[in-house]
C-alpha cells in the first residue's frame, strides 16, 4: 500500500535553510544532510506508525548523524511533514506548526 507524502511549505523552508547552513560551512555536508533526511522520510513512509506519538497524534523521527527531527502526522494513508527542525530549538517552534 503506497503512502502519499505531503510537505508543508514550512518543512520545505526548513530543509533549504539547514542545507544552506551546512553547505556554507563544509562543501558536501549539506548534501549529506539531505541524504540522511531522505533516509529518515523513507523509513517513515515504509512504517509510518512505527514512531510513537509525540504530541497528540503527531510523531517525530530523528535524523541519523544530525541533530534534527522530522515532525509529521499519519492519517488517511498520507504522511504530512510539518517540520524538519533542529532538536535544540524551542518546542514552541514545532508546536505552532501543527494544525
Amino acid at each position: 500500500m503506497a503512502v502519499e507524502l505531503i510537505f508543508s511549505p514550512e518543512a520545505t523552508t526548513d530543509l533549504q535553510e539547514a542545507y544552506d547552513w551546512y553547505e556554507a560551512r563544509t562543501m558536501g555536508r549539506g548534501e549529506d544532510f539531505l541524504v540522511r533526511v531522505d533516509a529518515c522520510i523513507q523509513s517513515i513512509l515504509r512504517l509510518p506508525e512505527s514512531y510513537a506519538p509525540f504530541h497528540g497524534d503527531f510523531r517525530r523521527a530523528l535524523v541519523r548523524k544530525f541533530p534534527y527531527a522530522v515532525f509529521y502526522e499519519y492519517a488517511r494513508n498520507a504522511v504530512t511533514i510539518y517540520g524538519v527542525l533542529h532538536t535544540s530549538r524551542d518546542p514552541a517552534k514545532w508546536r505552532e506548526r501543527l494544525p
